[in-house]
């Protein structure tokens, strides 16, 4: 007769072991998750940083320009200006004109040789002149990848700075 309590409680304890285990793995699995979601959110938190980082800087290259050498027209020219941003010089679009606007669009990559982005980060700026009532209106999108990257990456997070005077 003991020997049939004994195995008996054998195998309660072997179910035990695995209940144990069970909730353990169950909890150490959950911790991870959570771990990895934070790593994640942390990440986009700086990403973001260096996307609105590169925004602003565009509007200020763009603002250098307009108010230091008059590089964007505020009728059609027959030359594209030339904008060097961060030491990199801009690819720039013919401008155009939209109604009574004369639009001048740049982009270029910022910050190249980052070590968190080697390729650097890509700015495109736009800069609408009214000719109407006379005002200058600078927006500057800022992404946290180069420009070759800004459409195809999947982590790709665009932040926007405009200025208007």
């Amino acid at each position: 007769m003991k020997n049939t309590s004994l195995k008996s409680k054998r195998g309660f304890t072997l179910l035990l072991a695995a209940l144990v285990a069970t909730i353990v793995l169950a909890l150490a699995s959950s911790i991870f998750t959570i771990a990895q979601k934070q790593l994640i959110l942390s990440s986009i938190g700086r990403d973001s940083q260096f996307a609105f980082y590169a925004a602003d800087t565009g509007a200020e290259c763009a603002l250098y320009y307009d108010m230091r050498f008059q590089r964007f027209p505020t009728s059609t020219p027959t030359a594209t200006p030339q904008v060097i941003c961060d030491g990199n010089p801009a690819t720039v679009q013919p401008v155009a004109t939209e109604g009574t606007d004369v639009v001048t669009i740049f982009e270029t990559d910022l910050f190249v040789g980052s070590p968190h982005s080697p390729g650097g980060y890509c700015v495109e700026v736009e800069v609408r002149k009214r000719t109407e009532n006379p005002t200058t209106i600078i927006r500057a999108d800022g992404y946290n990848v180069d420009c070759a990257q800004k459409d195809e990456s999947p982590r790709a997070l665009q932040r926007s700075v405009e200025l208007t005077y």
